[in-house]
């Protein structure tokens, strides 16, 4: 049982390192690069739902 729990963790970690290195699945040449894709869906964001206005708290003077 530790053999398969160690195999396991060890093939999980394959899994990872090859996701993170893009080899997982084949990639598309067509799809567009990572930080273009963040910032259309950051413009989108920006566009459908603007941010609220934070409300500056008044600067508290003390007498010395």
């Amino acid at each position: 049982m530790e053999a398969n729990l160690k195999r396991a963790s060890r093939l999980r970690q394959s899994i990872l390192k090859r996701a993170f290195e893009g080899r997982l699945v084949p990639q598309d040449p067509a799809d567009e690069p990572a930080d273009e894709l963040l910032e259309r869906i950051r413009a989108e964001r920006e566009q459908s739902a603007p941010r609220k206005k934070r409300r500056k708290k008044p600067v508290q003077v003390g007498l010395f």
